[in-house]
């Protein structure tokens, strides 16, 4: 009897077996790109070894999106003071929109502990307590001064096209410690941020590296993580439905070769099922006593810091938190307000968490990091007189932990902060640095997509060695 499926060939089976292998050619260079997947199929996050032993195995990026206002926060210009009013004469002074004269910060900037570093009142708990461990970038700048490719080039390394983002580099290349908690969680209240899930994509990256959203506005367990409990259906049960599925895929995957797209899905269902216990432990802040979620806060901010600490302790390996959807610290008007509002519950809970890490052990093996996509004017915006534009020439990142080097202020902008000017620093140097502390030669952890060997800092980028302890 003649079987339908010795008749009945697919397109790559035609390849395989018509013009003497030559279509296998063209096709033995798409399959190369998922080598990487293949070596670990039943579980792409098992923990790999970097090219060397980093000082850092976690990574926290607090995104404030939207543009922070480094003038505000960690740059102080007491020039701004002077010229308040006034039009600056800056021959690099070149903005998006119209804007006035001088803008003073409405922020009063003191200096904190043996460093002397200033810091304005809205980080006033951060600074006074862990300045001496944090290390002040203010020499950083960007492509464009526009928020969507900022937020890509920030986040995956090019602001045009599509690449994998930062976080599914880390887990591409270092796994995860927990398998039953996705390696990569991103954590914004409210809905997506500006271009959504591009901002965590895992691009030609294997899709198991791509980040996990959470939505932290809700703070119920059912509504933090969607369908995190079957009701109608037991464990056990979920195990026999779970163990049909799989030998269907992987009988499916057996007649195409390694198909990144497949395995994934393979990987997400098996992911699923575990972290019905595992998730709903970690994300549960609850089993927390109240004087702990005191000291972070009844806000959103703090509930989100807290759960990223329990995230840590359960070995993930990195966790972005947002401050929210859309773009929060983007205040081209009522900056004294806006800011001041935005600062006050993410100071609190950035405390609270430096703190925690230290007291947890946490703190040398994590790196953490804060900032936006890029500043803000040091004149005002017309019309209002009382906001920011946006200003990617110069702008503040700070960095703490995982091998940073504390108590330290790298770089600087202008006298009246609109451009780095000295040790400038690209976001390119940043993920460069950030790898190198992971234990990642950035040059060398590649993937080949479509004959390339692509990296997250694409052809740019060095280490920022001042920064490093």
């Amino acid at each position: 009897m003649i079987r339908l499926e010795d008749v009945l060939l697919t397109r790559r089976d035609l390849l395989r077996r018509g013009g003497m292998g030559l279509g296998m050619l063209g096709l033995a260079g798409v399959l190369s790109a998922d080598k990487a997947l293949a070596d670990a199929a039943d579980n792409p996050l098992s923990p790999k070894r970097p090219h060397y032993i980093g000082k850092a195995k976690h990574v926290v990026h607090l995104f404030m999106n939207g543009g922070p206002s480094h003038v505000d926060t960690f740059d102080p210009k007491p020039l701004l003071d002077k010229y308040h009013g006034k039009p600056l004469s800056s021959p690099n002074l070149r903005t998006e929109r119209k804007t006035a004269g001088a803008l003073r910060s409405p922020f009063k900037f003191q200096r904190y502990g043996k460093s002397g570093i200033e810091v304005s009142e809205l980080f006033a708990r951060t600074a006074a307590a862990h300045i001496d461990d944090m290390c002040i970038v203010r020499s950083m700048h960007a492509d464009v001064p526009n928020h969507e490719p900022s937020l890509m080039l920030m986040n995956c390394g090019d602001g045009r096209l599509p690449r994998p983002s930062m976080g599914a580099w880390i887990t591409y290349g270092l796994g995860s410690e927990n398998q039953n908690l996705p390696g990569f969680i991103a954590m914004c209240p409210g809905g997506y941020p500006i271009v959504g899930p591009q901002n965590w994509r895992s691009a030609f990256l294997p899709g198991a590296y791509q980040g996990t959203y959470i939505d932290t506005q809700h703070s119920y367990i059912r509504k933090l993580i969607e369908n995190i409990r079957n009701p109608k259906d037991s464990l056990a049960d979920q195990r026999r439905q779970l163990d049909l599925v799989r030998r269907l895929n992987e009988g499916h995957l057996a007649t195409r070769g390694h198909d990144a797209a497949l395995e994934a899905r393979i990987h997400t269902f098996e992911l699923a099922y575990r972290m019905q216990s595992e998730a709903s432990d970690a994300f549960d802040i609850n089993r927390e006593p109240q004087a702990v979620r005191d000291r972070y806060g009844s806000h959103v901010h703090g509930r989100q810091l807290l759960i990223t600490r329990r995230l840590l302790e359960r070995g993930v390996r990195m966790v972005q938190v947002w401050s929210g959807g859309g773009q929060p610290w983007d205040n081209h008007d009522n900056i004294a307000k806006q800011h001041g509002s935005l600062a006050k519950p993410w100071d609190q809970a950035i405390a609270a968490f430096l703190t925690d890490l230290k007291v947890r052990g946490l703190f040398d093996s994590t790196l953490v990091m804060w900032g936006g996509e890029f500043g803000r004017t040091p004149v005002a915006e017309l019309p209002g007189l009382s906001g920011r534009d946006h200003n990617h020439y110069g702008f503040s990142m700070w960095l703490s932990g995982g091998g940073i080097k504390g108590g330290h202020v790298h770089g600087a902008t202008d006298e009246f902060g609109f451009a780095a000017s000295e040790n400038k620093v690209h976001v390119h140097d940043l993920h460069a640095t950030i790898l190198h502390l992971l234990g990642f030669d950035h040059e060398k952890l590649t993937f080949r997509y479509a004959g390339r060997d692509f990296r997250l800092t694409d052809v740019h980028g060095r280490v920022v060695e001042d920064i490093l302890a």
